[in-house]
C-alpha cells in the first residue's frame, strides 16, 4: 500500500486547509484510514480516523474544527481543517490499516505534509 499526501502549507490563524491522502496498491485488507501529526519536540498523536463503514473518531483538541471523510471510489481520505490555531502546526501523516478486536492497526504510512499556522 502506498499513500501520498497533499494539501499542506502555510495559513494564518483562523484559516482553513484541506489535506488529501490517496492510497494505491493492494487495498483489499485496508478498512480504516486516518491522520496523525507530530509537532517539533512532541510525540506523534492521533488527529482523526475513519473506518470503512464511516465511523469516525477525533482527538479532543480538534473536535468541532476538523472533519475527516473518505471517498472509497478514489481510495482517498480527506482532512478538512477549519479554525486553525498555531498549536496545530505539525507534520501531518496519513495512515491506512485495519481493525482487530476493535483496535485499529496501521500497515502503511505516508511521508507527511507540513502544516504551519501563523499567529
Amino acid at each position: 500500500v502506498q499513500l501520498v499526501e497533499s494539501g499542506g502549507g502555510l495559513v494564518q490563524s483562523g484559516g482553513s486547509l484541506r489535506l488529501s491522502c490517496a492510497a494505491s496498491g493492494t487495498l483489499f485488507s485496508i478498512n480504516g484510514m486516518g491522520w496523525e501529526r507530530q509537532a517539533p519536540g512532541k510525540q506523534r498523536e492521533l488527529v482523526a480516523r475513519i473506518s470503512g463503514g464511516g465511523m469516525t473518531n477525533y482527538a479532543d483538541s480538534v473536535k468541532g474544527r476538523f472533519t475527516i471523510s473518505r471517498d472509497n471510489t478514489k481510495s482517498t481520505v480527506y482532512l478538512q481543517m477549519n479554525s486553525l490555531k498555531p498549536e496545530d502546526t505539525a507534520v501531518y501523516y496519513c495512515n491506512a490499516g485495519g481493525y482487530s478486536g476493535g483496535f485499529y492497526y496501521a500497515v502503511a504510512w505516508g511521508e507527511g505534509t507540513q502544516v504551519t499556522v501563523s499567529s
